[in-house]
Order: structure tokens, then sequence, then C-alpha cells
């Protein structure tokens, strides 16, 4: 008996000892101290999202709205240049259009500008044709036939002419300088007699001399109507002439005849003759 008393004492004691060493069982936590957690956790997180919304509003794009508000008064106006080149007006791209048809019709129809090229072996005879219109032989032509001329009315018609090849030349001169269009690439610089301003393209000065003297013969020599026709058709073939030897654009040549035949009119109304101009005639008398 003893014995089993004092195995019982010792069995109660190791038990005593165990539950001494093993944690107690956690307590359960009440409902406000689950509310407390809670509403804490949460005033942390709208902190921190405040937080992060603060650091990134400065590098964050502006909304649609925002832009409205402060678009009339921080956003500067954009220069009258660079409006211009965003909105291009009618005219420019006219413009524009039109340079870039006369470029490419200028370049096809240039067949004769080297020997290799689709008429190439044409070339001498434009270069025949190129020199009748130069200004050279039509003045060295007319100061020969003052010389020559024994009627007042001859030379009241080629003192007139004269003044209008004088003409002709000076505003071609002027109006290439100031104008300044470079000839085309295709063309070879083997033109008869050159100046500085020759080159230059716009405009043609054998077109604007060949629709000035046509005009002009036509209505001062009485010709038959085969040598009138072969006078319109002669400063015709002039001007295309310059297309196909590559020499001018098409536009060149266009204003070219225009601008001669605007040129008779000026000579016209300034038409020199004994009464306005007795000096010159008295000196062409002799």
């Amino acid at each position: 008996m003893a014995t089993g008393c004092v195995t019982g004492e010792r069995r109660k004691r190791k038990r005593g000892r165990a539950g001494a060493a093993w944690p107690p069982p956690p307590a359960m936590p009440s409902p406000r101290s689950i509310r407390d957690r809670r509403a804490g956790s949460s005033s942390s997180s709208r902190l921190e999202f405040l937080s992060l919304v603060s650091q990134r509003s400065p590098a964050a794009p502006d909304s649609p709205s925002r832009r409205k508000e402060s678009g009339g008064s921080a956003a500067a106006p954009l220069p009258e240049e660079d409006c211009m080149k965003l909105n291009p007006s009618f005219l420019g791209i006219a413009f524009s259009s039109l340079l870039a048809i006369d470029l490419w019709a200028s370049k096809r129809l240039g067949v004769c500008a080297g020997e290799g090229s689709a008429w190439g072996s044409a070339r001498p005879l434009m270069k025949v044709i190129e020199v009748s219109g130069h200004g050279i032989p039509w003045l060295l032509g007319t100061v020969y036939g003052l010389c020559q001329s024994d009627s007042s009315a001859a030379r009241e018609v080629l003192l007139n002419l004269l003044f209008a090849l004088l003409l002709d030349l000076v505003l071609v001169a002027v109006v290439k300088g100031l104008v300044k269009r470079r000839r085309p690439t295709h063309n070879k610089m083997d033109m008869f007699v050159t100046i500085s301003v020759d080159k230059y393209s716009f405009p043609s000065g054998h077109a604007t001399r060949a629709a000035l003297v046509c005009r002009f013969v036509l209505h001062h020599l009485v010709l038959a109507v085969p040598l009138r026709v072969l006078m319109v058709l002669w400063a015709l073939i002039v001007g295309i002439s310059r297309v196909m030897l590559g020499r001018h654009n098409v536009t060149d040549v266009l204003f070219g005849l225009l601008l001669g035949y605007a040129l008779y009119s000026v000579v016209e109304y300034c038409w020199l003759s004994p009464l306005s101009a007795p000096a010159l005639f008295a000196l062409w008398s002799h």
C-alpha cells in the first residue's frame, strides 16, 4: 500500500510539472478590442494612401478639366510663323503644287538636254534656234540696219526696235536678279554668250524677246500671210526649244512670252519720233 501511494504522488507531481511548463491557452479577444484594431488599421491605411497621392500629384498628368481651366492663363500662344506652318493657306498649297508640276513637266520635256537624252540628235538644231532668239544677233542686225537705212520712216521703226531690245535686256536682267531662280538641274551650261544673271532662269529672256519682236514686226512691217504665220511659229518654237534644251522650266517660258507681249505695249506708249527725240534721229541721220 505504501508503494502504491508513493507512485500516485509521483504521478501527480509529474503532471503538475508538465502543466506548469506548457503555455496557457490564449484568451479569446473581446468584440470591442476587435473593433478598435480594425479602426486603427483603416486610419493608418488612409494616411499611407494620402501620402502616396500627395507625392504623385505634382508629376501626375493634368486632367482635361484642369487643362481647360488653366489653358487660358498658363498656355502661351503659338508664334504667327508656327501657326502659318500648321495651317497653310490655300494659296500656299496651290503655289507648292504648281511648282511641283512645273518641275516634273520641265524634266519630262527636256528631251534635248544632253547628247544622251531621248532626242539628243536634235540638240544641234535646237541650239541654232537658241542663237536665233539671242539678243546679240538682234542688236547687231538692228544697228546695221540703222547705219544702212536711207529712209526716215525705216530709221524710225529700227530706232524703236533698238529701244525695245534694250528695254527687254534691262527688264529681264532686273527680274532675274530679283527672283534668283536657278536653272534646271539637267541643264548644261554651254549657252551662247552669257552674262552673270544668265545663271538664273526666271523669266526666259529668249521667250520674252521672241514675243516682243514677233508683235513688233507684225505691227510695223507689211508681210504676206505665210511670213506672218512663220513669224508666230518662230516665236513659239523659240519658247519650246528653251524647255527642250533644259535651259528653262515651263513657267519661265510662259511668263517670258507674256512679259514680251506686254512689253510691246510699253514700247508703243513710249514711241520715239523725230518730234519726241530729235537728237537721236539727228544722230542716226548722219
